[in-house]
């Protein structure tokens, strides 16, 4: 029976590259995960085993390095771009490139003349995907494991109720997630000026964090929602947010064995469930624009 061969790439995945800079005694760290995957004129390498047509990918990891060096990092989405339109236009076999990029975050210490000591900070992983076809760019950024609760405004009533239905209704409830979100600039056109990528992260970050804690919540759809409209409201570059949002729940505990009251009036304790959990995906986007990005972020 004949075979075909379907969509193929290969590349170096998840390099690791700390970049310093001094700037007399006062230093600066981007810390990066670069994965880079290549694609093109590569069937003969699947069918003979030729490699005539095939960059090594220790090359991809030698050249993310020389990279972070000869270009520095001024964002994550800069240093992309750098690397997947060198892959492109240097290899003719290569036709199209996609460059990952996680960024973890570091805070100077505070301390009296301390200029180069830092404390990395929380779980939050800034996140971008360079796609480079020679042509045209996609660039979909966002972040994961960002963590947030609201202690009150929120509630849960009103939802359709059948045999198998033991949740009761709330008025007052924690609301708290792990938000996973991306969202696609519409910069498509090498020759455009770029936005600037270290402002529009920090922005949309913020924006996010507002709509959040302002939302009086009745769902956590109707809250997602209110962030991805405040993103596409106040940032012209982003055409497209996705979120995945699970839902951590938060169970008030059973002390009436004890002899004691629990409720929210005047504060309460909570059990933190960590699963299994209840899980909210959607895409906002801008009017008149199609949604690109995939529905499952597993790996994106």
């Amino acid at each position: 029976m004949p075979t075909l061969l379907g969509q193929n790439q290969y590349g170096k995945a998840e390099n690791r590259v700390v970049r310093i800079t001094r700037d007399g005694d006062t230093h600066h760290i981007k810390d990066l995960n670069v994965s880079v995957s290549l694609s093109g004129d590569m069937d003969e390498v699947h069918h003979s085993g030729s490699n005539a047509n095939v960059l090594p990918t220790d090359t991809a990891k030698n050249t993310v390095y020389a990279f972070a060096k000869q270009h520095g990092v001024e964002s994550a989405e800069q240093f992309g771009i750098h690397l997947a339109r060198h892959f492109v236009t240097s290899q003719e076999p290569i036709h199209r490139a996609r460059i990952r990029v996680e960024e973890y975050a570091w805070a100077r210490i505070d301390t009296p003349g301390s200029r180069h000591s830092f404390v990395r900070q929380g779980q939050e992983t800034r996140l971008t995907q360079i796609t480079f076809d020679g042509s045209s760019w996609e660039v979909v950024s966002g972040l994961k494991d960002l963590v947030v609760m609201n202690s009150t405004d929120s509630e849960f009533r009103g939802y359709v109720k059948d045999r198998y239905t033991t949740l009761p209704e709330t008025l007052d409830r924690i609301l708290a997630t792990e938000v996973s979100a991306r969202w696609r600039f519409n910069w498509t056109d090498g020759e455009r000026e770029t936005p600037d990528w270290e402002e529009s992260y920090g922005q949309t970050r913020k924006h996010l964090l507002q709509a959040f804690a302002e939302t009086y919540s009745r769902s956590l759809q109707q809250t997602l929602y209110q962030m991805g409209s405040r993103i596409i409201e106040h940032r012209d570059e982003i055409d497209e947010v996705r979120f995945s949002l699970p839902n951590k729940h938060h169970f008030l505990v059973d002390l009436e064995p004890f002899g004691l009251k629990n409720d929210t009036a005047d504060g309460a304790v909570y059990l933190a469930a960590d699963r299994p959990y209840g899980l909210i995906e959607a895409t906002v986007l801008r009017d008149g624009c199609e949604a690109r990005i995939p529905a499952d972020l597993t790996n994106l």
